[in-house]
């Protein structure tokens, strides 16, 4: 039996991080700051000094080259890891995303395994400046050839970026800012891998499925409890990952409860809770006994940070969501 450590979500993924160099010497780190700072968060703190300046690589301000470095990289037959340091900054590297790294196994014929893991920070509630906490999930799920994984717990941020860095194919890794160093938990000292792809149930109930990823997880698990003082039955779906997306562990729980809510943190228009909305539609029609609602951000530009916690989907909001889907007959 493996031992473990409590750790912040920061602090596994500074562990998988360092596994993961240590496991495989094609390993590399490259982005802002990620070298002799050991990154804007501290995320790659320590690799420097333990794999030196070949393998973790300080990149100049522009996602654009640092992503479109990893292209070159993955195609040598390197396994880069790319940090960018907010995930809205990786609008200035889409056309390197989505033009090459997403096309290139399908453009190569199979020729060049595009291992590529690009790791972002994303998600409100630390009043960030513009474009620092955007939610760009769904604008990602959409592009064919990437997958895209968001971790709600320590131990799972540990298992699925080794399990990110290992895939194939290449990987959007979404690291919650507020989850950095508020969500902690046991971890696994050892080798530490979990599949993507598979959904984790955070809570149980009958009633009501609250369907959520990364942060947002969290802030359903204590809705749960403190609607279970109440005597409802409110369960949680960690989806773990989004691309790929597990809808038999949707379907399950849906089929299960017969009422969802789902929860992003993203604009509601053409988010990717609306295509969980469509998948719990189309597996699980004949089981819903209320329509499905959404508790989203709304469709407007990130605000400022005095108007953020109006923005961000919160406790009460959720709350109420929940009431009016289990009044619904």
């Amino acid at each position: 039996m493996s031992s473990t450590s409590e750790l912040t979500m920061l602090q596994a993924i500074n562990e998988a991080l360092h596994g993961e160099m240590a496991r495989d010497e094609r390993v590399m780190i490259l982005g802002e700051d990620v070298g002799h700072v050991g990154g804007v968060f501290r995320a790659t703190e320590g690799l420097f000094e333990k794999f030196g300046e070949a393998r973790v690589v300080d990149m100049p301000l522009a996602e654009g080259a640092i992503v479109g470095s990893a292209v070159g990289l993955a195609m040598a037959g390197l396994v880069p890891v790319v940090e960018i340091q907010f995930l809205g900054f990786s609008y200035q590297a889409m056309h390197q995303i989505v033009g090459q790294i997403a096309r290139l196994r399908y453009r190569s014929q199979g020729r060049f395994e595009p291992a590529i893991t690009i790791r972002a920070p994303f998600g409100g509630g630390v009043r960030t400046p513009e474009l620092h906490s955007d939610s760009l999930e769904g604008q990602l799920a959409n592009v064919p050839g990437l997958k895209v994984v968001a971790p709600a717990t320590a131990a799972d941020a540990k298992g699925l970026l080794a399990a990110s860095v290992r895939d194939p194919d290449p990987v959007i890794f979404l690291e919650p800012l507020r989850g950095y160093r508020g969500i902690r938990g046991e971890v696994p000292n050892n080798d530490h891998v979990v599949p993507l792809g598979s959904a984790r149930t955070a809570r149980s109930g009958e009633d009501l499925v609250i369907v959520a990823w990364s942060h947002q997880v969290e802030v359903a698990c204590r809705v749960a409890d403190s609607l279970a003082k109440e005597g409802l039955s409110i369960a949680v779906l960690d989806l773990r990952s989004l691309v790929p997306l597990d809808i038999e562990a949707i379907a399950v729980a849906v089929d299960r409860c017969g009422r969802a809510v789902v929860i992003e943190e993203a604009a509601q228009t053409g988010g990717f809770g609306g295509e969980v909305v469509a998948t719990i539609v189309e597996e699980c029609f004949w089981s819903l006994e209320a329509p499905v609602v959404r508790v989203s951000g709304y469709d407007v530009p990130y605000p400022v940070g005095m108007l953020e916690d109006a923005y961000v989907p919160d406790e009460a909001r959720i709350t109420a969501a929940i009431r009016r889907t289990l009044e619904t007959a």
